[in-house]
């Protein structure tokens, strides 16, 4: 570690002096709006960017000469400028384009790419392109939602390739948020703009300017305490920009569906050095069952405030409310043979829910995140990053099991939640981008302190009564109310009233270094300090649990560019980590002390940004091994058999994933996503051994949308998208216990037709057009909603 850091301060000592000179600016339509998605070349050499939300570009590390910067866009009248650069010199150059706001957003949705945006700052913790980047990532932006019509974050996430959901948000508390699985592993959405943002039930995507799925194990990055093996999903939120602007829009659609949604920007000054942005939404969703719903507020105020040339800083704040019926997920029996093996031979109805609409919990989510970026020099960076969730659940979740005997009885069992989680995350980062000779430096380095707290204050679940699922006549149906559940839960004599704590201190450093300019390679490394505090029982006074471990996490990557800025080769070894807890062994003698699970990935692929962005590619196999997995073993003692845990076992992973984004002509946009994993436990108890993992969900997922829009005519602005999802079976329970239960194939089809002009957007969508009755699950079977037809209207401002 010494070694290490007198590495970094050298390698800082030498970048200070390094001489490359920096352009920047921004680009503003012809009525003073900011021009996203605009190409800004620099003649001559292979630099080039492309413009963000607020219209500012910015290309780095330009030797000292005369150029010419070119700014275009096919559709666009190109706009030219000289410039004389000098070493060490950052230059502001500005443009104007002829075009208006409206008629800039006409050439951009019908000459860009503009589903294939993928720069990101997130990925690797700092300014990096796609296609230097070694690591397979996708990205679901802000324009697909809006043409999709999406309402909700699962029917968002359905764009990610080889992402699935398992389990919708159950709102309970602790782990209310939904589940999806990545490569063979479940993993929750947790991470909110590089850092830590949980809750306990739905995610709103009002304030989504796009998701993030990053593939693999992302220990070195990211942590070990948010994430999984599999990898992470990262929300990235909307940012205020330097002009007034917004828009508010109006949904309405089968099954209850209302929604209203509103988005407004505005400078707070002339100068525009404090800028605001609010957006928010109320929706109400029924069910397509006999009782159920969601309805919930949310409101997502930020504010960017640039405090001189060099300091700026961002708070984002999200609070939302929802209160609804937990969806109806019905778990199967884990400790005997099942003798149904399918959802069409358990006979239960598909469109009953088996609760009652009084029968509710609530969910309070407050996100709060703070940024400050400060311009040390030309080559150096700091990044201050504090983020905080509080996170509530109150309410009755409700538990329906197979318990009995047969698969025609069901449990109904409920639990009054009451339950807090409160997650603080502090960072610092440095980011420098310097020469050392001529190679090439784009260096983080960073500390990271997480502290997650939760209290615990609900009852135990108290079995209500048993439902004959395969009658639609049982009279005890209809018996679950909140009167008479109260009634039952009074006399439980079971409450449960703890304090859960954690903290997590971490050092990490990556580096991105240019062999050759078109040669790269990353190297990263984190040292993580787990402590756990332990679960304090305030009925008993006892705390347990407690107890500290550290790690190592490395991560190793290679990037060649075949050709500069299009055709690129990757690979990468990475690394993931879970810390696993002491456990309490039947002899003094055996060690109950563990070695942190470590999770090593394999990968490589092509990534392609081709044709002026228009066809952009990544195609990648990975092989992931998971260790020191504890499991149960058996030892024999003075002719006893004794129950021990080891830590022997492993699972492996591995499989392929393609993401392909193009706008072939224009108007015409095409998304299409294939993943197919292989997972089986191949070192683990006799009755799970060479199975497949019940997280790692279907085997085979794709996923396709494709658009067009009329751009010349009587019928300019009306567009056409269809698309949908297909799933391979999969299998949610499988064991040498229970037996094999398969949830079938299933193939979704949705439909939309828009029109948009200026100001007014119109749009009608049918979601699950063949009314396919479809389930989705995680040792659960959970009816799929069937056909919907919804339209929107939005009025831009």
């Amino acid at each position: 570690m010494k070694l290490l850091f007198t590495c970094l301060l050298t390698i800082y000592s030498i970048g200070l002096f390094a001489q490359n000179a920096t352009i920047k600016g921004r680009i503003s339509t012809a009525d003073g709006k900011p021009a996203e998605f605009v190409n800004v070349q620099l003649n001559g050499t292979n630099k080039g960017t492309i413009s963000d939300i607020n219209g500012t570009y910015r290309l780095e590390r330009v030797k000292a000469g005369s150029f010419t910067i070119k700014v275009s866009l096919i559709g666009l009248e190109t706009k030219e400028q000289q410039v004389v650069v000098k070493a060490g010199q950052t230059l502001v150059v500005d443009f104007t384009l002829v075009e208006t706001a409206n008629q800039l957003q006409e050439v951009v949705v019908s000459a860009t790419n503009k589903f294939a945006q993928k720069e990101t700052d997130y990925v690797a913790r700092m300014p990096l392109k796609n296609l230097e980047n070694p690591q397979a990532y996708n990205v679901v932006s802000k324009e697909l939602l809006k043409e999709q019509l999406v309402t909700s974050f699962d029917d968002a996430i359905k764009n990610a390739p080889g992402v699935n959901r398992l389990w919708t948000a159950t709102g309970r508390g602790g782990d209310g948020a939904g589940y999806f699985s990545m490569r063979g592993f479940s993993v929750q959405p947790t991470m909110i703009n590089g850092v830590a943002g949980q809750t306990n039930g739905g995610i709103d995507p009002a304030n989504i300017e796009r998701i993030e799925s990053i593939k693999g194990p992302s220990g070195t990055l990211f942590g070990s305490s948010l994430i999984s093996f599999g990898g992470l999903l990262n929300i990235v939120t909307k940012k205020p920009y330097e002009t007034f602007g917004g828009d508010i829009s109006y949904s309405i659609g089968g099954y209850d569906l209302s929604r209203l949604a509103v988005d407004v920007n505005t400078p707070l000054d002339k100068e525009k050095t404090a800028l605001f942005r609010i957006n928010g939404s109320t929706n109400y969703q029924g069910s397509f069952q006999d009782a159920g719903f969601k309805k919930s507020t949310f409101v997502a105020p930020s504010l960017t405030y640039k405090v001189n040339e060099r300091l700026s800083v961002n708070i984002t704040t999200e609070y939302m409310t929802q209160t609804g019926t937990n969806p109806l997920m019905i778990f199967l029996n884990r400790a005997r043979p099942l003798i149904a093996k399918t959802p069409a031979e358990l006979q239960f109805n598909y469109f009953r829910s088996y609760t009652s609409n009084d029968i509710t919990i609530t969910n309070n989510t407050l996100n709060i995140f703070g940024q400050a970026n400060y311009k040390i020099s030309d080559k150096w960076t700091s990044q201050t990053n504090i983020s905080r969730s509080v996170r509530k659940s109150d309410g009755y979740y409700s538990y329906i099991m197979y318990l009995q005997t047969s698969d025609t009885l069901i449990s109904r069992l409920v639990s009054d939640q009451t339950a807090t989680g409160t997650t603080t995350n502090i960072q610092q980062n440095f980011i420098g981008d310097f020469n050392i000779g001529k190679v090439r430096n784009r260096l983080l380095a960073g500390f990271d302190y997480l502290h997650l707290l939760t209290h615990n204050n609900s009852t135990a679940y108290i079995l209500f009564d048993q439902i004959n699922t395969s009658k639609d006549n049982d009279p005890r149906y209809a018996l679950l109310t909140q009167q008479a559940l109260d009634a039952k839960l009074a006399a439980n004599t079971s409450p449960s009233k703890t304090l859960t704590e954690s903290k997590t201190y971490s050092a990490y450093v990556s580096d991105v270094f240019n062999l050759t300019e078109q040669l790269m390679v990353m190297a990263s490394l984190r040292f993580d300090h787990f402590e756990n505090v332990g679960t304090t029982n305030f009925a008993t006074g006892v705390t347990s649990g407690n107890y500290k471990q550290d790690a190592f996490s490395p991560k190793l990557g290679v990037v060649y560019q075949l050709l500069k800025d299009k055709v690129a080769v990757f690979g990468n070894y990475m690394n993931g980590f879970r810390n696993v807890s002491p456990v309490i062994q039947p002899f003094a003698d055996i060690d109950g002390t563990f070695k942190p699970q470590q999770a090593n990935q394999y990968e490589g692929g092509i990534k392609l940004d081709l044709l002026q962005n228009r066809l952009s590619l990544t195609a990648s196999y990975y092989d992931i091994l998971v260790n020191n997995m504890t499991r149960s073993d058996v030892i024999v003692r003075d002719g006893k058999q004794y129950n021990v845990t080891v830590q022997d076992g492993s699972q492996k992973s591995k499989g392929v994933e393609i993401d392909l984004v193009a706008n072939p002509i224009n108007g015409f946009n095409v998304m299409l996503g294939y993943a197919h994993n292989d997972s089986k436990q191949i070192k683990v108890a006799e009755s799970l051994l060479n199975r497949r993992p019940t997280s790692a969900g279907p085997a085979d997922l794709v996923n396709f949308w494709a658009s067009y829009t009329f751009l010349k005519g009587q019928i300019k602005g009306l567009g056409l998208g269809f698309g949908g999802n297909y799933a391979s079976k999969n299998e949610i329970t499988n064991s040498s216990i229970t037996g094999v239960f398969t949830l079938p194939s299933y193939t979704v089809l949705n439909a939309t037709v828009f029109y948009g002009i200026q100001k007014f957007r119109v749009g009608l969508k049918v979601d699950n057009l063949t009314n396919k009755e479809y389930f989705s699950g995680w040792s659960t079977v959970e009816p799929q909603m069937p056909r919907r037809l919804m339209g929107s209207v939005t009025f831009k401002f």
